[in-house]
């Protein structure tokens, strides 16, 4: 999904507080649902910069049963660029998936549909609505969490470069790291990937990104920075480089 590392780990470290003592003693719910809302000051996807290096705002809500099934949407501002000239604005992405804890590592499998509400001109066959499955595992070791993840979609004509041309396909691997720092709000993160290409996602050829970040909660609040960069080459029609390395922040907060 395209959440950010920064979004991630302030939805990880909110659900992370402790609970009060009189809810420790009551079961669970069968269905939770949890949300959130962020701005950012540069919205990346896998390194690269979705609103031409400008503030995004997004939004999410999920909902969660007992049995690890769980469902969710999640949504932010775009750029134009980013939608192959189309005219819309925003990015809608819709997930389900089951997830599963057992002896301190999390499995989790699912998949994800991209959506851009647009608006096309007439005999305009393109397309830029995609999905993609996915499967993570994740170990927590004390304070530090590893994870590891697969996201997969198939040949599809969104992920065609000119989104017209033959379907492309499009794998993308990644490893992060997070840590909540013993006794203090603060957490880090730490992430790897590599998307494999020829495709739109990988910008017509594979290309490798990381990113190191820092998060501060108070109370319902997450206040994060993180800085990002990638070895590939996006030049934007204003000529910026999207995927050049740029220092992210956000706000956000979740119930």
């Amino acid at each position: 999904m395209r959440f950010s590392t920064i979004s991630l780990s302030a939805l990880m470290l909110a659900s992370a507080t402790p609970a009060f003592a009189q809810e420790e003693t009551a079961p669970p719910p069968p269905i939770t649902i949890n949300g959130s809302a962020t701005i950012v000051t540069d919205y990346r996807f896998r390194g690269i910069s979705q609103t031409d290096k400008n503030i995004a705002v997004q939004g999410g809500i999920t909902i969660s049963h007992e049995s690890g099934f769980y469902v969710s949407a999640w949504g932010s501002s775009v750029s134009n660029y980013v939608t192959a000239a189309f005219t819309g604005t925003q990015e809608l992405d819709l997930i389900a998936g089951f997830k599963k804890t057992w002896n301190g590592t999390t499995f989790d499998i699912g998949a994800l549909y991209y959506v851009y509400p647009k608006t096309k001109l007439a005999g305009d066959k393109s397309s830029s609505d995609f999905i993609e499955p996915y499967v993570s595992v994740a170990h927590t070791f004390g304070p530090v969490t590893a994870k590891a993840t697969a996201n997969y979609a198939p040949k599809q004509k969104a992920l065609a470069l000119d989104q017209i041309s033959p379907k492309e396909d499009n794998l993308y691997l990644a490893g992060d790291l997070s840590a909540a720092i013993p006794g203090t709000p603060i957490g880090l993160t730490g992430h790897l990937g590599h998307t494999f290409g020829p495709s739109w996602l990988s910008i017509g050829k594979e290309y490798t990104d990381w990113g190191l970040g820092a998060t501060v909660t108070y109370k319902a609040l997450t206040f994060g920075i993180q800085y990002v960069d990638t070895d590939g080459d996006f030049i934007t029609p204003t000529g910026k480089n999207a995927s050049k390395a740029g220092v992210v922040g956000s706000v956000g907060v979740s119930f």
